[in-house]
């Protein structure tokens, strides 16, 4: 059934940087239909659970969970029939599921696993909800990906994570950053804003609870300056800055490829 509302899609949303964007979303405006995707229905229950009894007050716009693992094809697929049967469109993709592999393992493997939820889960996901993009009148494609991933950086000594190693993770990052530009072009005649955007140095799960903790140590912020920038990007303030060649930061401006 459509909807006036707009639709946003955002994956990876049962913690971290994914669920303050959910909420965020959902304090900024009643227009959002806002769905939470995560890998485990049950997580992403417990988790908008959480959401509405802690804020209750301030919550404006309708939030429902979606199971999408975006590393199961048909999972994705799944999701986007649910989707087009409920609203027949979406407005905003916002490519938010990420890892960092931390376990011990050879170089190959990390190397799969990291380019298997970084790089072909987000490819395969826009694949897949294009047609429900290009429904909308305003589609709007967002890549949360990394400074890190920056090819210029990682070449600057004076860039302030230039010792630190990762280099997977960059590796991926840099190839998130070329899908972004390739489907920024791919896309232009269908109207879409299609952008990376770099979500800094943040509290959240991605390396697990000692890998939080360690952040928190050195001064990482809060998850939650990365999802207000982000609705910035929604909602369309961040405009002048998408049309600009780089990776859109969250405070302000953009960063070279």
């Amino acid at each position: 059934m459509a909807s006036d509302k707009t639709i946003i899609l955002i994956t990876g949303a049962s913690s971290g940087i994914g669920l303050e964007t959910v909420l965020a979303l959902a304090q900024e405006s009643q227009d959002f239909e806002i769905l939470l995707g995560s890998r485990s229905v049950e997580k992403g229950q417990k988790a908008l659970e959480d959401l509405r009894s802690s804020h209750a007050d301030s919550l404006k716009s309708s939030i429902s969970v979606i199971q999408i693992d975006i590393t199961d094809q048909k999972s994705i697929l799944a999701a986007k029939e649910e989707i087009e049967t409920r609203f027949e469109r979406l407005d905003v993709l916002i490519n938010n599921a990420g890892i960092i592999v931390t376990r011990p393992c050879d170089t190959l493997t990390n190397l799969r696993e990291t380019f298997e939820t970084n790089v072909f889960g987000p490819a395969i996901v826009t694949e897949a909800f294009e047609p429900l993009l290009r429904k909308s009148s305003s589609p709007r494609l967002i890549y949360v990906s990394s400074d890190q991933g920056s090819i210029s950086n990682r070449l600057d000594p004076a860039y302030k994570y230039y010792k630190a190693r990762g280099d997977h993770y960059r590796m991926s990052k840099s190839a998130l950053n070329m899908l972004s530009a390739c489907h920024r072009v791919n896309y232009a005649e269908f109207g879409f804003k299609v952008c990376a955007f770099n979500p800094g140095f943040c509290v959240t799960n991605l390396t697990g609870e000692r890998g939080r903790m360690m952040r928190i140590e050195h001064g990482a912020r809060d998850s939650r300056d990365a999802a207000v920038a982000l609705v910035g990007v929604v909602i369309g303030k961040r405009d002048a800055d998408i049309e600009k060649s780089g990776i859109v930061d969250l405070d302000g401006g953009v960063i070279p490829w």
